[in-house]
């Protein structure tokens, strides 16, 4: 099947096993772990952090986070579409006890400022207590422009607040803004990085931060059953991933590009965004069902809703792309 339904999809490489199998191993609850701690400091390293520490999964990264920036009773500035608030289960509100704010996103992903700014409570018993602003790059496969991270972060730290990012495909935005992935994190407090997507691990995400963060998130970690024993081969494939996958993300832009220009010419079709690795289409109501089938049945796996999201990733190639364009061509010519 050529999968385009997320890039969460990837399977690892035959290099990637190898380098999982053949890690050095220990407990790592006990920090006896020699490559989940190489790992760990390389990536704080790599991003300009003091520490980093290595989760299951980018939602459990996310919610510690924000159980290490808030306490019970305290509120996080969050958008609408983000992961964070919109995809997470509700986790920060359900096990952390911390009150969402959310924002509408701009067209652009972003937060407009004077909304973040309107939304911060004052300091006042009657309100739940404004910590911590979190934003996501890329959304939608949009990257957030560099000049409007620097003014919110800005207005953040200006008002007393704290900042996070759902970085899980900030490698796509260092790669697409050709600005170095140390630069990307600077202004956030803390960043959670996911290798599971675009990168192509079978796990693993990370949170880095400052000494003091990444040791409450620790603690957290722990409290929400995140934490893991010989978790080496977790640290081993994210590294793997690191070293030799993250330029190849040019290559699933380029492809969600090529996908978006063939799509555009299909009669009633109308691309709503594309951008970094995917692709956002609208396809009239008539065609929604029939051409589910029609794709599942030529091997091509996408979810046709009102608004139809294609992701290219490491495991779609140019030919997948070409039979995706041609298969679509064929279904609008017999209708």
């Amino acid at each position: 099947m050529i999968d385009l339904r997320s890039d969460t999809v990837t399977r690892p490489t035959a290099a990637m096993l190898a380098a999982m199998t053949s890690a050095p191993l220990g407990d790592d609850v006990w920090g006896d772990d020699p490559t989940v701690n190489a790992f760990q400091e390389r990536l704080a390293e790599q991003t300009g952090k003091d520490a980093a520490l290595l989760f299951p999964s980018g939602t459990q990264s996310n919610l510690v986070a924000l159980m290490a920036h808030c306490e019970r009773g305290d509120e996080y500035i969050v958008g609408q579409s983000a992961h964070t608030y919109r995809y997470e289960g509700g986790g920060a509100a359900v096990l952390g006890s911390i009150q969402p704010q959310p924002i509408e996103n701009a067209a652009d992903g972003s937060l407009p400022l004077e909304k973040i700014s309107a939304a911060i409570k004052a300091d006042d018993f009657h309100f739940a207590r404004t910590r911590l602003l979190a934003l996501e790059n890329t959304i939608g496969g949009k990257v957030l422009p560099a000049d409007y991270v620097l003014k919110a972060t800005e207005l953040a730290r200006e008002r007393g607040l704290a900042t996070h990012l759902d970085g899980a495909r900030l490698f796509n935005a260092a790669v697409a803004s050709d600005i170095p992935l140390k630069q990307l994190c600077l202004p956030f407090d803390s960043i959670s990085l996911c290798f599971s997507k675009g990168l192509g691990t079978p796990f693993g995400s990370a949170l880095v931060g400052s000494q003091a963060l990444i040791d409450r998130a620790r603690r957290w970690r722990k409290v929400v059953g995140g934490g893991m024993r010989q978790s080496g081969m977790i640290a081993a494939a994210c590294q793997h991933a690191l070293d030799h996958h993250v330029a190849d993300l040019a290559d699933d832009h380029r492809r969600a590009a090529r996908l978006a220009e063939g799509l555009a010419k299909l009669p009633g079709v109308e691309i709503t965004s594309q951008a970094t690795n995917m692709v956002f289409a609208h396809f009239p109501d008539e065609h929604v069902q029939p051409l589910s089938a029609w794709l599942k049945e030529h091997g091509i796996l996408i979810e046709l809703l009102y608004a139809t999201r294609f992701v290219a990733h490491r495991d779609i190639s140019d030919a997948d792309i070409d039979k995706v364009i041609a298969v679509m061509e064929a279904y609008f010519n017999r209708h």
